[in-house]
């Protein structure tokens, strides 16, 4: 039988463990080394880079990693495959070519390109009403062009917007030699993939149940080992901290998604056909994973000058919280005068104990973010005019900062091409420049499932249960409910007494979650840990109970998808982050929290179930 493909993942986002790197290459074996630096922000941040760099572009952090690591991984045979090059993956090549000569390594360095459509942006799209012409336009290459480096003979491989599965999927295709039809091939290092680009979050990070897995000694970075049949297992180094379970790996399958066909350039990945089974301590292989031909379209990030943002705290302690909010929001509001800035959002954060016996336990925050095209409505004028209530406010008036000059922000937008307008390109290490075709065949999705993570979470109205074709053993489904004057309003109240033979609980007692962000929409997902607690939660989670739990939804278009090989249920919540992480007014801008939000809730639970 042929032996696995060992991939690990050293970097799940730009700012992860500058460690991560020598760790991972240290701790044990490893075929390929991966690390994922891009997302939209991301993007955006190298973008604002560029204006004032041209040779700029990539994530720095690499780089000064490859000046500690390169020698490591080339003494042990590991492969580096990267999304660092950012917009500027010839221009990082290059660097890394100056770093091993001077290092005196013989490292052979590959690149990808094609991705960046920003010199063709004038004729694909028109420019935006609002924000004018993009700052950048990448299109998300697929798994081949690293394939194709990698067979050429490269040690590293440096790619700008990829897929961040194309890390995993394309060292895969290279070593066993998929064909571009392998569907299913294809389609399980996708979902392997998808559980290792975001690092530590597939080994106890940000997990709903940390505390069973609880200490503070550093998680150590997920690995997958590949079958030629595109199985996987996923695993960590020993000794390293955290755990690897298939709850863990269900968190972060969960994470960032859409409805059950999860698109990319190379294969639609049917995420209610993925099989998880644990595997020993710290193992849980992934398995029966089917694929479809992707879509005709390749998704696009666009990210445009949005104009700036600013955000002062004002801290509420004592008796008379509200009101003192009240206050100081009508007092700010009268400072505006007529330079009222275009949008101004206020959050009241936590409330004060009666009778506290700290001072912290006495407090509460309010935060006041705005947003406006014009920089000197966010800048000093907004936060000096907070700052001058000082003497003339509520009684106990202060503030978490002194005034700022507030900072831009960009817009997200997603947008998308025919596949065959994408000049995708693997520029081998010897310098030969191999076009890569898309993909032989496609096929449409579902209309009701476009994945945000990989289409930006186009609107949908219909159920994808009577469009979808089969799966082996189950049949997911979907649901939207766009929204409405008092959404969810007609089903029974939270504070209704509860039926008998049933406790008044958080839904996170028989409830993990994980939230996240794919530009202006979230990401619900919402697993049961056993099949009695799925019985339950899959009947009784409904978009009309997500309304009426989390209310700051009502507002918006939800989209609801079962996963019951997962015990899962994934609500998209269309809108909820504005434009974006960067523009967003929001106290939780990338919608990190609201999956623990709603296990907060209490809600009426069998206690069979418990």
């Amino acid at each position: 039988m042929s032996q696995p493909l060992r991939v690990g993942n050293a970097s799940g986002f730009y700012g992860d463990r500058f460690s991560a790197v020598r760790e991972m290459l240290e701790g044990g074996p490893l075929d390929v080394l991966t690390g994922d630096y891009l997302a939209e922000l991301t993007m955006l941040i190298l973008g604002r880079g560029r204006m004032k760099d041209p040779d700029a572009g990539y994530a720095t952090t690499f780089l000064r990693q490859m000046e500690e690591s390169l020698g490591l991984a080339a003494e042990r045979g590991t492969k580096i495959v990267t999304n660092a090059g950012g917009l500027n993956p010839g221009g990082l090549a290059d660097r890394l070519r100056g770093l091993a000569a001077r290092l005196g390594l013989d490292v052979r360095i590959a690149h990808v390109e094609g991705d960046d459509l920003l010199a063709r942006a004038g004729e694909l799209w028109p420019a935006d009403e609002r924000y004018g012409p993009p700052l950048t336009a990448n299109a998300y290459l697929g798994a081949w062009g690293i394939a194709e480096c990698l067979r050429a003979g490269a040690d590293v491989v440096v790619t700008g917007r990829v897929t961040d599965a194309s890390l995993v999927v394309g060292p895969a295709a290279a070593h066993f030699g998929w064909a571009r039809d392998d569907w299913d091939a294809l389609a399980g290092a996708t979902a392997a993939g998808h559980v290792l680009e975001c690092g530590a979050q597939a080994t106890g990070g940000n997990y709903a149940f940390f505390q069973e897995i609880y200490n503070v000694k550093a998680l150590g970075f997920p690995i997958a080992e590949v079958h030629p049949d595109g199985s996987s297992v996923i695993t960590k180094h020993d000794g390293t901290g955290g755990a690897v379970s298939v709850e863990t790996v269900t968190a972060q399958l969960l994470y960032e998604v859409g409805g059950p066909f999860y698109a990319g350039p190379d294969v639609t990945t049917r995420f209610d056909t993925i099989e998880l089974a644990q595997d020993g301590p710290d193992r849980v292989r992934i398995a029966g994973v089917e694929g479809v031909p992707p879509p005709p379209t390749t998704k696009v990030c666009l990210n445009h000058l949005g104009g700036h943002r600013n955000e002062m705290t004002f801290v509420l302690t004592g008796l008379d919280v509200e009101a003192k909010a009240e206050f100081a929001k009508a007092q700010l509001e009268e400072a505006f005068g007529d330079a009222r800035p275009a949008r101004v959002e206020w959050t009241l954060i936590g409330t004060a104990e009666p009778d506290p016996a700290t001072q912290g336990k006495a407090t509460a925050l309010l935060r006041c973010a705005v947003l406006d095209p014009d920089p000197e409505k966010t800048g000093r004028a907004f936060s000096s005019a907070a700052v001058e209530l000082a003497l003339a406010g509520y009684p106990g008036f202060t503030m978490t900062s002194p005034p700022g000059k507030g900072s831009p922000c960009g817009v997200y937008k997603p947008a998308f091409v025919p596949n065959e307008l994408i000049d995708h390109v693997a520029v081998t290490h010897e310098g030969p420049r191999v076009p890569i075709a898309p993909a032989p065949v496609v096929a449409p999705l579902p209309a009701d499932d476009a994945s945000p993570a990989q289409d930006g979470g186009r609107g949908v109205v219909q159920d994808a249960s009577a469009q979808s074709p089969p799966a082996r053993g189950v049949q997911p489904t979907s649901s939207v409910e766009r929204p409405g004057p008092g959404a969810g309003d007609e089903h029974e109240s939270v504070d209704n007494p509860r039926p008998p033979h049933t406790l008044r609980e958080p839904l996170g007692r028989v409830a993990g979650a994980r939230s996240g962000d794919k530009g202006g929409d979230a990401n619900i997902g919402v697993w049961a840990r056993t099949d009695a607690q799925w019985r339950w939660l899959e009947p009784f989670l409904t978009i009309d109970k997500i309304h009426e739990l989390l209310p700051e939804t009502r507002d918006h278009v939800v989209r609801r998808h079962v996963l019951p090989n997962l015990r899962a249920v994934n609500f998209v919540v269309e809108g909820l982050l504005q434009e974006g992480v960067s523009a967003s007014t929001r106290f939780d801008p990338q919608g990190k929290a609201l999956g623990e939000w709603l296990r907060s809730r209490l809600v009426d639970i069998p206690e069979t179930i418990l």
